[in-house]
C-alpha cells in the first residue's frame, strides 16, 4: 500500500512528509529576514515613497494580518481539503503575493503583495505542524516539528545572506530578486505534496476507513498491510477516541462557552497562549528588524549591520537544530521554562547596556558591543525552547476531533500578536529608547510561572493519551499532578493500549468493535463495552 507514496513507506515516508512540512516553514523564516533587510534598501524606499517609522511598521505588519486571515481560513479548508492540498493552496497563494511584491512600483502594491503572501503563509503554518504530528510516532513527534522550526530558521538565514549579497547590486534587483525568490519554495511544495498521504486521523474522522488503513500501513512500514494487527489496533485506538468526542455534535458557541467535550476550551486556550508566547517574547524585534535595530538603536553603519544580522542568523540556525536533542529528552515544560529564563536575562542585559549608553554613563562603543553579543545569546536561548515548543504544543494538546480547529486558532493568535510586535517595534525604538527592551524582559520572565502552573507535559505520550488525560483531569492547575508533569509515558495509558490490542485480537481482524477509554475509568480491568 505504501509504495504509491513518495518515499515508499515507514521511516522514509515520514521523512518525506517532514521535508514537505519543513519547506512550508522555510517560507515563514525567509519572509521574517527578507523584508527587514529590504526595508533599509535605498532604491526600495524611494520606490515606495520614503515611508515614516510608523509606516514602515505597518508595511511590515500587514503581512501578519494576512497570515491571521489565512490561519483562520483553515477552520474550514484544513479539514475540507485535507493537509497536503491545503499546503498546496497556501503555497500557490504565497507565490502570487511574491510576484506582486517583486513587481511593485508604489507602496499600495507592496501592501497588497504582503497581505496576499500572508494569507498563504497563514494557511501553511496552521497546517504543517498538525500534518506532521498526526503522521509521526510518539518518540519522534516533537523532534520532527523541531526540525520544521529549524528549517524556518534556515529560511531566515538564507534571506539574510541573500540580501547581504544583493545589497551590492546598484539597481532595483537588489530588493526585487530577494522578494521574488519565495517562488522557489512554492514550487518545491507543489512538487512534493500531491504524492504524500493525508493524515490518517483526519481520514478516519471523515469516514474514509479504507484509505486510513492504507496510510497507517504505509506509515508503519516493515511490510505492514491493512490487515496487520498493529495497524488494526492503531486504527481502533484512534477511532475509539474520535467516536467518544463525536458522540454529540457541538456548535462553536458551545465550544467557546465551555459546554463542549471535556477540556476542549481549556486545550484551545493552552495552545493559543503558547503561540502568543512565541511572539511576545520579542523574537520578531530581532528577526524582522535585526539590521534596523543595529543601525537605529546601536548606531552601526549599514554594511556592518547587515553582516552582523547575517552572522546572527547562523547562530540562530545552529541552536534551532540543537533543540532537536533536548525537546524529547527533557520534555516541553522544562525546555520552555529554561529557555524563557535565559531570554529574559538577555533582554535585561541589553536594556542595561542601552540605558548606560543613552544616559552617557558608559562608552557607547563598549555597551553597543555587549548589547550585540547578547542579541546573539538571545537567538541561542530562544532557539533552544521558546522557538519550537509553542509550535509543537498546539498540535499535541488540542482534542483529536478538533485538532485542526485548535491549531488554526493557535496560529491566528500567533499572527495577531506577530502583527502587534512588528507594528510597535520601529516607533517603540524611536520613542522609548532603552525602556523598550525592558518590556520583553518582563514578558519572558512571566512565561516561567504560567508554564509551571498550567501546562501539562505532552512529551512521550500518544495524541490519544493526551485526549484521555483531559477527559479525566478537570483541574486547571497541573503543577501538583504527577500524571500531568511526569516526563515518562504514564503506565495507565500503556495498559489501556495493551487491552485494546488484546480485545481486537480476540474479536478478529475484520471486527470493528473495540474497548473504549472506559478502561481507565474501570481501573484498566477491561470491563468496557465491546
Amino acid at each position: 500500500m505504501g509504495s504509491r507514496y513518495l518515499g515508499g513507506s515507514g521511516p522514509r515516508l515520514t521523512v518525506w512528509i517532514s521535508i514537505a512540512a519543513s519547506t512550508v516553514l522555510v517560507f515563514y523564516g525567509y519572509d521574517q529576514g527578507v523584508f527587514g533587510n529590504v526595508l533599509i534598501n535605498e532604491d526600495f524606499l524611494r520606490t515606495v515613497g520614503y515611508p515614516s517609522a510608523t509606516a514602515k511598521g505597518t508595511m511590515t505588519s500587514v503581512y501578519n494580518l494576512g497570515c491571521f486571515g489565512g490561519a483562520l481560513s483553515t477552520l474550514y479548508t484544513g479539514d475540507k481539503l485535507g493537509r497536503p492540498r491545503t499546503l498546496m493552496l497556501g503555497s500557490v497563494t504565497i507565490a502570487l503575493g511574491a510576484i506582486v511584491q517583486a513587481a511593485c512600483y508604489n507602496a499600495e502594491m507592496q501592501y497588497a503583495g504582503r497581505v496576499i503572501s500572508g494569507l498563504g503563509t497563514g494557511m501553511n503554518t496552521a497546517t504543517a505542524g498538525v500534518w506532521q504530528s498526526e503522521t509521526s510516532k510518539i518518540s519522534s513527534r516533537g523532534k520532527l516539528v523541531i526540525i520544521q522550526m529549524a528549517n524556518c530558521i534556515t529560511g531566515f538565514a538564507i534571506s539574510n545572506w541573500l540580501t547581504l549579497g544583493f545589497s551590492f547590486v546598484e539597481n532595483s534587483s537588489s530588493w526585487r530578486f530577494p522578494l521574488a525568490f519565495q517562488l522557489f519554495f512554492s514550487v518545491l511544495v507543489c512538487l512534493m505534496c500531491p504524492f504524500l498521504p493525508d493524515s490518517p486521523r483526519l481520514l478516519i474522522r471523515k469516514g474514509k476507513y479504507d484509505e486510513a488503513y492504507g496510510v497507517l500501513a504505509a506509515l508503519h512500514g516493515n511490510g505492514a498491510t491493512v490487515n496487520s494487527p498493529e495497524v488494526r489496533t492503531q486504527f481502533a485506538i484512534i477511532k475509539e477516541v474520535l467516536d467518544k468526542e463525536y458522540s454529540v455534535e457541538y456548535s462553536w458557541w458551545q465550544l467557546i462557552t465551555g459546554r463542549g467535550p471535556a477540556g476542549v476550551l481549556r486545550r484551545m486556550i493552552l495552545g493559543a497562549w503558547m503561540q502568543a508566547s512565541n511572539q511576545i517574547s520579542g523574537i520578531n524585534v530581532t528577526s524582522y528588524y535585526m539590521t534596523y535595530v543595529f543601525i537605529n538603536a546601536i548606531g552601526l553603519n549599514e554594511l556592518t549591520a547587515r553582516i552582523l544580522a547575517a552572522a546572527g542568523s547562523m547562530d540562530y540556525l545552529f541552536f534551532a537544530f540543537m533543540a532537536y536533542f533536548v525537546i524529547e529528552r527533557f520534555g516541553r515544560r522544562k525546555v520552555m521554562m529554561c529557555s524563557a529564563a535565559a531570554c529574559s536575562t538577555c533582554w535585561t542585559i541589553i536594556a542595561i547596556c542601552m540605558g548606560l549608553s543613552e544616559t552617557g554613563r558608559a562608552d557607547s562603543y563598549k555597551t553597543g558591543a555587549v548589547a550585540v553579543t547578547f542579541f546573539f545569546v538571545f537567538f541561542a536561548a530562544f532557539a533552544m525552547g521558546v522557538l519550537g515548543v509553542p509550535w509543537v504544543y498546539p498540535t499535541e494538546v488540542n482534542a483529536l476531533a478538533f485538532r485542526a480547529k485548535g491549531a488554526s486558532l493557535a496560529m491566528s493568535t500567533n499572527w495577531i500578536f506577530n502583527y502587534m510586535v512588528s507594528q510597535v517595534t520601529p516607533p517603540g525604538i524611536a520613542n522609548l529608547g532603552y525602556r523598550f527592551w525592558i518590556i520583553w524582559a518582563v514578558i519572558c520572565a512571566a512565561f516561567l510561572p504560567i508554564t509551571y502552573l498550567f501546562y501539562p507535559e505532552t512529551a512521550h505520550r500518544s495524541l490519544e493519551d493526551i485526549d484521555r488525560f483531559f477527559f479525566d483531569n478537570r483541574s486547571v492547575l497541573v503543577f501538583n499532578n504527577k500524571l500531568a508533569v511526569q516526563l515518562q509515558r504514564p503506565s495507565i495509558y500503556e495498559e489501556v493500549d495493551r487491552q485494546i490490542a488484546q480485545t481486537n485480537e480476540k474479536l478478529g481482524t475484520t471486527d470493528q468493535k473495540y474497548v473504549g477509554t472506559r478502561l481507565i475509568e474501570n481501573g484498566g480491568k477491561g470491563q468496557g463495552d465491546h
